[in-house]
């Protein structure tokens, strides 16, 4: 405790600065002609003495002396606007800007200042919008931001259709992946082909690969920061689309007279509508689909008082005749209460509900069943933004997580089983935070963003403990302990630093540092990264204790030809304790011992990220490589020698591009390249159930798949705008791993017995390529 009152102490001296002479404060937002803010648009004092860029909300911010001063308002695709203000006072303004109807450059939608990759104290953290991938190819031709997101240095994928992150030596589970500050425990439908993120509905999503923003918390990798999009705040409109496997419409527009906006979009794939027309009964029997609803309301009381209202559903269901099924969905739920004190002083107070859910079922007689896991989160968090000069941006705030984890529960459906019930106990944590950050200019070149998150995490009852005489796995249990409602099982503390350096070297190029520390106090009970989202959450107990990274990175960012390229180097090096790995062939489901089934140890990952973006022009698009390592080193694991972990990638390589060949037709292509991931296949002895070969593993991880690699292209083609026609479309071809016939990129190898001779093989799992698709998209 005594450290968080040195770092508040160190708070209130950093925001000492005062100017002698008085400041007063111009506040604006930034709008199209129908309403919608305008996220990046620059803001500048004529003579280059000040400016900023609009937020999220298209909100800008400047401090300046009393005085008269020419504002400069810029945006790509807009006519750029000035407006003189007379400083004496806090001002107010509104900014509308109007389409350049005679610009022939292509226009880049981003929600960032051109530079700011350069200027900002942000490492390892990228932002990508809607607009920018709606033109790249799509798997079925469904714009997916996350799967554009794996194509960023540093960041692994396990194979085709899969939407898992694997973020700088980390497991997928170690990202906390939130929706309109919402947590989602799985990203993915169609066993990862898509993700659920429907691009309609999505303003924007930024991975945090470091310095994670200390208000955010919980897991060791990453954040991806997804935003809804708002509704439209002049008019009615409607847009959508129509593809081979899914369609979708969205609904938005104003209410309350202009107080309000709204945004309903919906989606829902159609495959097993196909399988109706098969004259196989049996086939008509099956089930593959999903669907998911998005909605988000903004209401503005006063200028000094809004709310917003967001929630997501979503829902997979796969059947395989009558024979078995499972299915998988989320629901999250936000309302945030923005209130403004002063032109200083802002405050965010959110609550969130998320839920997720898995079962299985199998209806075959004797052995039919029912099984069900998930994990429900209520949270309260508050957000005090403090800006008390240029020179500080300060964030304080609290965080209350509540949550509730099913481990399983095992339910004989026929009248006469050969099972009975199993119903694991439910685990109960309880999670809170203290957290502080700020963004301080300490010279013109020097800028540094420092914070501290305190983090206390109980592990409540009810709850049974085992005691076991040595470690888990070898020893023998010797008794338990039993806790009642809300007994303090686990009290486990964290205390987070951050922070990060930029020095500006000249106006296009600076060099940065960074340090952070994490823990995560829940973890996935997994052995496979296949897709089949068959996973466990719990929380840390007395054996499973929180995981913690330090995370040490620099790196080199330099722009060129008027901001036209990015480019940057980054090298990071992160250390983990308390790193969870299972024992071979180990028991994971349904075992309300599963720390029998674990050892404990450290864990570490390093690299170097190489990353050029072309943002301007008619060709535009990024080139991302990676070079990385990943190990373990678990007692009790591989004879207590080092591993590779299972998403260790030696080489990544991407390319993305998309050419306009004219106003009317754009041409995308990417090529992916990955090192295959190591695998552990048993080489003998071990025995077979139901073909499946559980043997002896030699060592952990010793084996590789095939490296992988794919190339996919696409056009898009809007139709010609017709005098008096009140909607417009556009058809988009296009075809994932287009020599997929040739190569094949294994999900997994799986050891089994051939069923006709007895031998023992290996046999490969991979994704059929190569998939065509077309879809139409409209716009009312």
């Amino acid at each position: 405790m005594k450290y968080l009152i040195r770092f508040c102490v160190f708070f209130l001296l950093s925001i000492s600065y005062t100017n002698a002479q008085t400041n007063f404060t111009v506040t604006g937002v930034v709008a199209d002609s129908s309403g919608l803010p305008l996220i990046g648009a620059i803001v500048k004092i004529s003579d280059g003495t000040a400016g900023t860029a609009t937020d999220n909300n298209g909100a800008f911010k400047l401090t300046l002396p009393q005085g008269r001063y020419t504002l400069v308002i810029s945006y790509f695709g807009y006519q750029e606007q000035q407006k003189t203000i007379n400083v004496n006072k806090n001002l107010v303004v509104t900014i509308t800007m109007e389409e350049d109807i005679l610009s022939s450059e292509v226009i880049e939608i981003t929600d960032k200042a051109p530079n700011e990759n350069v200027t900002d104290t942000k490492m390892g953290a990228t932002q990508i919008t809607v607009e920018e991938i709606k033109t790249l190819p799509a798997l079925f031709g469904e714009v997916d931001i996350v799967k554009n997101i794996q194509t960023l240095p540093g960041v692994q994928v396990a194979g085709d259709g899969n939407t898992g992150l694997y973020v700088r030596g980390g497991g997928a589970d170690q990202n906390l992946i939130v929706v309109d500050e919402a947590p989602v425990y799985n990203a993915s439908h169609l066993f990862g082909i898509f993700s659920i993120f429907n691009a309609d509905a999505v303003k924007s999503a930024e991975l945090y690969k470091a310095g994670i923003p200390s208000q955010y918390g919980g897991r060791l990798s990453s954040l991806l920061d997804v935003k809804m999009r708002d509704g439209d705040s002049k008019k009615f409109k409607a847009t959508g689309g129509i593809g081979i496997i899914a369609s979708r419409l969205t609904l938005e527009g104003p209410f309350a007279k202009g107080k309000g906006t709204f945004i309903v979009s919906g989606r829902r794939s159609y495959a097993d509508l196909f399988l109706l027309l098969s004259s196989n009964p049996d086939t008509r029997k099956n089930k593959l689909y999903f669907y998911d609803l998005n909605g988000k309301i903004n209401y503005q009381f006063n200028k000094n008082n809004s709310l917003y209202i967001s929630s997501y559903y979503g829902k997979d269901k796969f059947k395989f005749g009558g024979l078995f099924g499972m299915g998988w969905g989320n629901f999250t739920f936000t309302a945030n209460w923005n209130h403004i004190f002063s032109d200083k002083v802002f405050l965010n107070t959110i609550y969130t509900h998320s839920e997720y859910k898995f079962d299985l079922g199998i209806d075959q007689g004797a052995i039919a069943f029912n099984f069900g896991t998930g994990i429900t989160e209520n949270s309260v968090k508050q957000d005090y933004q403090y800006i008390p000069s240029v020179r500080h941006q300060l964030h304080l705030g609290w965080s209350v997580s509540q949550r509730e984890y099913n481990p399983g529960k095992f339910t004989p459906s026929a009248e006469t089983s050969i099972f009975a019930e199993t119903v694991l106990p439910r685990y109960h944590s309880l999670e809170g935070a203290l957290f502080a950050s700020n963004k301080q200019k300490l010279t013109e070149n020097l800028t540094l963003d420092y914070g501290l998150r305190l983090n206390m995490f109980n592990n409540v009852g009810t709850g049974t403990v085992y005691n076991y005489n040595g470690d888990p796995v070898t020893g023998t249990k010797i008794d338990s302990t039993v806790y009642g409602r809300g007994d303090i099982i686990n009290t486990f503390w964290g205390l987070e630093p951050r922070i990060a350096a930029r020095y500006l070297l000249d106006e296009q190029s600076s060099v940065k540092a960074g340090f952070n520390r994490n823990y995560q106090y829940i973890h996935q009970i997994s052995n496979s990264l296949a897709p089949v989202p068959f996973d466990v959450w719990v929380p840390s107990t007395n054996y499973f204790k929180p995981e913690a990274v330090n995370q040490y990175s620099v790196g080199y960012f330099r722009n060129l030809k008027d901001n036209t390229y990015e480019t940057s180097v980054e090298g990071y090096y992160k250390t983990y304790t308390n790193s969870i790995d299972y024992i071979d062939n180990a028991n994971l489901l349904l075992n309300p011992q599963i720390e029998t089934q674990a050892y404990i140890g450290k864990a570490w990952s390093y690299g170097a990220e190489f990353y050029v973006k072309k943002k301007k022009g008619r060709l535009t698009g990024w080139v991302s490589y990676t070079l990385s390592w990943s190990y373990k080193q678990i007692p009790g694991i591989n004879d207590g020698k080092k591993y590779f972990a299972g998403y260790d990638r030696r080489h990544n390589l991407n390319v993305i591009a998309s050419y306009k060949i004219s106003d009317r037709v754009t041409f995308g292509g990417q090529f992916v390249f990955g090192t295959g991931r190591p695998i552990g296949l048993p080489t003998g002895g071990g025995y077979a159930i139901d073909y499946f070969w559980l043997g002896v593993y030699p060592e952990r991880n010793s084996y590789r798949l095939p490296s992988y690699h794919r190339l996919d292209l696409s056009i898009t083609i809007d139709q010609r705008k017709k005098e008096g026609r009140r909607w417009e479309g556009s058809w988009s071809f296009s075809i994932y791993n287009l020599y997929g016939f040739a190569h094949i990129n294994p999900w997994t190898v799986v050891a089994q017995t051939n069923k006709d001779t007895g031998n023992k093989e290996y046999v490969a799992i991979y994704f059929p390529a190569p998939i065509p698709s077309v879809t139409y998209n409209f716009k009312f």
